[in-house]
């Protein structure tokens, strides 16, 4: 029997495993992971930004770990050099109604302890002399990492450390009895005195068939980005936001250097109707069917019915996509722009409508659960995993 049994091999998974590991150095591991390698959802579509936690509510998880996460996933990559370059971003109010909520923005970055600084029109223009903005918040602690080396490093450190992984182990049934968890999968059954559900996409799942049926489901949305060609990518110089529509609750279309050197575009945020459907086409009907029948679903939808139907229309129609980018970038177009890649976020959606806003993990008897850990899970991950652990 092992000690703990961790089941989703994204970073949260993993970084679990990394901080069981350095606190319980005896402990016996073994991570379950459905697909044959690890990080191939949230964490490998993930667009590679090291969050430093501005947009987060002060006292939040989000905002406490993403901060700390900041500095040690920093550390983890120099460790271990793995490619990674702190180059700061912008945030920018490109109209005078942005004034206000760029300055909320620049207090709640002071008060999560964040050393950023405004800019003025000239000074935005040194930085991103492309940018169309008349203010800015200059964040030097953002940079670009790639998340799925992280998280293949993690996977060799697990191993080394006598940790298991078991590929290709989707989980059928769980049973937690009083001294233990059995745990059923596509490759045999597993025991373990303890149980850590990291499953991302699945994780309402996980927790159902640990026997809890809590108040919020996982709802998937589709982030589709575009690239700009190479001879274009000289418009961007780092990361460039935009100021965050306060009456939306994603962070809205912005253009991020990869640590390759290519530069998306995007994304868009759109219902996907499959937790793992990457493309237009990908149609699940369980999942569908969950969302919609899912009272909490239509409460939410009807306040953002408007943003929602803009977001659909940028989805189908290039133009429109490309229109978004020109409030930032005037000189992007349409020729400018090749398919990108695409990710799903796993957003927790209560029964009344709300999107969870803080990571939320739920303990059971003999489990703990990892209910909402969308962006900044992964600037934050490490630091998750020691919260995690801190719980057990």
């Amino acid at each position: 029997m092992e000690d703990y049994i961790i089941i989703g091999g994204g970073i949260v998974g993993l970084s679990v495993a990394h901080a069981l590991t350095q606190q319980k150095p005896e402990a016996n591991i073994v991570l379950l992971e459905k697909e044959e390698k690890v990080a191939s959802h949230q964490t490998g579509h993930n667009s590679g930004v090291i969050h430093s936690g501005i947009y987060y509510t002060p006292g939040s998880l989000k905002a406490r770990l993403a901060k700390q996460g900041n500095e040690s996933m920093r550390e983890f990559a120099k460790e271990h050099n793995l490619p990674l370059d702190v180059c700061g971003k912008v945030i920018v109010a490109t109209e005078e109604k942005e004034l206000p909520f760029l300055d909320t923005l620049y207090q709640r970055g002071i008060q999560n302890g964040l050393n950023i600084e405004t800019l003025s029109k000239a000074e935005l223009l040194e930085k991103e002399p492309h940018v169309q903005g008349i203010s800015a918040i200059f964040v030097p602690s953002a940079g670009i990492i790639d998340y799925t080396a992280v998280s293949k490093k993690l996977a060799e450190r697990l191993e080394q450390r006598n940790g298991k992984i078991e590929n290709g182990a989707e989980v059928k049934a769980i049973s937690e009895k009083t001294n233990e968890v059995e745990v059923e999968t596509t490759k045999g059954s597993y025991r373990a005195r303890y149980l850590i559900n990291c499953a991302g996409l699945q994780s309402d799942r996980i927790a159902a068939l640990s026997g809890y049926h809590l108040d919020v489901k996982i709802v998937p949305f589709r982030g589709e980005y575009y690239k700009l060609i190479e001879n274009r990518r000289n418009l961007v110089q780092n990361l460039i936001y935009p100021v965050p529509n306060p009456e939306f609750p994603f962070l809205g279309v912005h253009f991020t250097r990869m640590i390759d050197g290519n530069v998306d575009v995007g994304p868009n945020a759109v219902l996907s109707f499959k937790r793992e459907g990457y493309k237009k086409s990908d149609i699940n009907l369980k999942d569908l069917s969950e969302v919609l029948l899912y009272k909490g679903f239509w409460k939410l939808a009807k306040p953002y019915f408007k943003e929602g139907i803009e977001e659909m229309v940028r989805s189908v129609y290039k133009k429109k996509f490309v229109e978004s980018l020109q409030k930032l970038i005037p000189e992007v177009q349409e020729e400018d722009l090749v398919k990108g890649p695409r990710g799903v976020r796993a957003q927790a959606l209560s029964v009344d409508g709300k999107m969870v806003d803080d990571f939320y993990i739920v303990p059971g008897k003999k489990s703990l659960h990892v209910l909402n850990a969308p962006s900044p899970a992964a600037t934050a991950s490490l630091e998750i995993g020691k919260e995690i652990v801190k719980r057990l």
